[in-house]
């Protein structure tokens, strides 16, 4: 790769990391003005850079930037938001790459909030990382029965499930839908989260893991 194209492909991470979107966008405040990751991934493909780099060297790299700051304590929520929309800007820049085939995602992640529950700001996040780690992530929205992630399993023969809950009173049903997916689907992963979910319940459930953090998600997926 060209030296220029590498500069570029880390303005990219750096932006992301930053949450710099676009040119227009005043945050944050010492790049106000500059190019953002909007502008930046349609111009390095432009230059004739592999869609599949722009997404490693570009995407990747920047989001897992933003989840080791956000795991050491030194990000929080909304510094995760603005990076996360700085991720969107770029990836639509790949999305026709995608579609065409020419760039391959590394597979497909069902997501949804569990029966009961209407809280969808972490799962979203989680969707984001994942996203970002080059997955392409199925999200099936909040109040999810357990019938709807079965036929979305086996529609989308996905590589794993994402359950999640913010309510201690929607959890069991995270067993009921756990259970029902490893009966029919035993070779598919079933990851847990939510504020109150611990690594004894999703071990109690029989789900194959859970996280504290965005990037724990991605982590667990590519061990």
């Amino acid at each position: 790769m060209a030296e220029r194209d590498a500069a570029l492909l880390g303005r990219i991470a750096l932006c992301i990391e930053r949450g710099k979107a676009d040119a227009p966008s005043p945050y944050p405040p010492d790049l106000a003005g500059e190019e953002g990751a909007d502008e930046l991934a349609r111009r390095a493909l432009e230059a004739g850079a592999a869609p599949e780099e722009v997404m490693r060297r570009g995407l990747v790299a920047g989001m897992e930037r933003v989840g080791r700051l956000f795991r050491d304590g030194e990000f929080f929520l909304p510094d995760v938001l603005m990076s996360a929309r700085a991720m969107t800007a770029a990836l639509e820049h790949l999305k026709p790459h995608f579609l065409s085939g020419r760039v391959r995602h590394k597979g497909k992640v069902v997501m949804g909030t569990v029966t009961g529950d209407i809280h969808d700001i972490g799962k979203k996040v989680v969707s984001l990382f994942l996203q970002g780690a080059g997955w392409e992530v199925v999200d099936l929205g909040v109040d999810v029965p357990a019938e709807k992630f079965l036929a979305a399993v086996a529609e989308h023969r996905p590589r794993a499930v994402g359950l999640s809950a913010l309510l201690t009173t929607t959890m069991a049903h995270m067993e009921d839908i756990t259970r029902a997916i490893k009966t029919r689907h035993p070779d598919v992963l079933v990851l847990v989260g939510g504020a109150p979910v611990t690594r004894d319940f999703a071990e109690h459930i029989g789900a194959d893991g859970t996280s504290p953090d965005p990037q724990g998600a991605v982590e667990l997926l590519e061990m």
